[in-house]
């Protein structure tokens, strides 16, 4: 058997065989899976969105479980590593009919379009959604202007030896695409990756519960009472808001919200907002949060997946903008991240921290880690507000 068939456990410097590829990863968790996933499954509600997250798990795991260390080998590089939209006609779009023959073949093995005879092939809801550029987008954007540096981050960390990147701007991104610009500023400077990535960003928490939602926070208890009525009064200030996405359902949900609705984003991603695509009640507004907060004394200032884009330090200058508008006593920073709990963490929070990661040598946070970097920041964390796995948190903060 030569080397090229064995390995080396770095943790114990045992000689590991192939054979331990060829096994199931662990059987004997198989059949008490396969039992809790039977008593779940019979009782599910599709609509109890926590309900189903925990039959998820349990799914994942008996996959898992059953799977070797070979076929999940084979399914990342070959099966998931591309995935691609399929058009329906092969000389509309003047592919070879083989071609395309092939790669429905492939696509259909994997599920996402159905088989129903030999080169003959039904759409899929998932296959269907892919049309809608919020769900579509998300695919060229994330293969081309990301997995370079996911790729490459093994290597990357090779060359630092191993040490925690800090740098938002000499890191394994900056590496991967030769550039000197974060990835907000790579993607774009390279079209369409970023008019595609605020598509995706309205997809990426389509489905999920909202912060605003009666049964995750009190809109009317902790931010309408006691506001200023004033209608020149900033009530609610969406720092770093992309598209405007999130004030959008904020306001459909609570159309009767006092005072100024604010969007917040560097002048390219404002630029983009077409005519009508947001309420007019949702003010447009140039800004770039590295600099002085111009609206000052609102009622809340909202940041949904910012900090979590940015390593500590360059988030402690970000929250001293924020700190200085406030008004004591009146104002809240609102922060709509994922809290890693101390245990158990959610595949989609894990595999979001690999990006971060990878793309801006930031990361997702602990509660640990939110109230050291809050606390050092003049802030108290008022309560976390939560709502089940791998949904991202609502952190309501005060001025300390």
């Amino acid at each position: 058997m030569g080397s090229t068939e064995k390995g080396v456990d770095a943790t114990n410097g045992l000689t590991v065989d192939i054979s331990v590829a060829l096994k199931a990863n662990d059987p004997k968790s198989v059949p008490g899976l396969s039992v809790e996933i039977a008593s779940a499954g019979s009782s599910l509600d599709d609509r109890d969105y926590n309900a189903r997250q925990s039959l998820l798990r349990k799914a994942r795991a008996l996959v898992t479980a059953l799977e070797t260390p070979r076929e999940t080998m084979i399914k990342h590089n070959w099966a998931e590593n591309c995935p691609q939209k399929v058009q329906d006609i092969a000389t509309a779009l003047e592919i070879d009919p083989e071609l395309l023959s092939r790669l429905m073949r492939h696509i259909s093995a994997m599920g996402y379009i159905k088989e129903v005879g030999p080169d003959e092939y039904e759409s899929t809801n998932f296959s269907r959604a892919l049309t809608i550029p919020i769900i579509g987008d998300g695919y060229p954007c994330i293969m081309g202007g990301c997995f370079a540096a996911i790729g490459h981050l093994p290597a990357y960390l090779k060359t630092t030896n191993f040490v925690m990147p800090n740098s938002a701007t000499n890191g394994c991104y900056q590496s991967a695409y030769s550039t000197k610009m974060n990835f907000f500023q790579y993607l774009q400077a390279h079209q369409p990756w970023g008019t595609q990535f605020n598509h995706h960003m309205g997809g990426y928490r389509q489905g999920r519960p909202a912060w605003m939602d009666p049964d995750f926070y009190p809109v009317q208890d902790r931010l309408i009472n006691g506001a200023d009525m004033a209608g020149n009064a900033p009530f609610l200030v969406d720092i770093g808001g992309n598209v405007g996405h999130d004030l959008a359902e904020f306001l459909s949900k609570h159309p009767s919200t006092p005072g100024r609705l604010i969007l917040q984003d560097l002048p390219v991603v404002i630029g983009q907002i077409q005519e009508g695509s947001i309420d007019m009640r949702i003010e447009r507004m140039e800004y770039d949060f590295h600099t002085e907060q111009p609206v000052k004394h609102a009622r809340a200032y909202y940041m949904h997946s910012v900090l979590h884009d940015w390593p500590d330090e360059v988030c402690t200058s970000i929250l001293a903008q924020v700190t200085a508008a406030m008004k004591p006593e009146y104002s809240k920073l609102l922060i709509n991240e994922n809290v890693i709990p101390p245990t158990q963490a959610n595949w989609q929070t894990t595999g979001l921290d690999m990006m971060m990661l990878s793309l801006f040598a930031s990361k997702e946070r602990t509660e640990v880690d939110w109230r050291r970097l809050l606390e050092g920041a003049g802030l108290k964390i008022v309560k976390i507000w939560g709502h089940g796995e791998g949904v991202e948190s609502l952190i309501e903060c005060e001025l300390a």
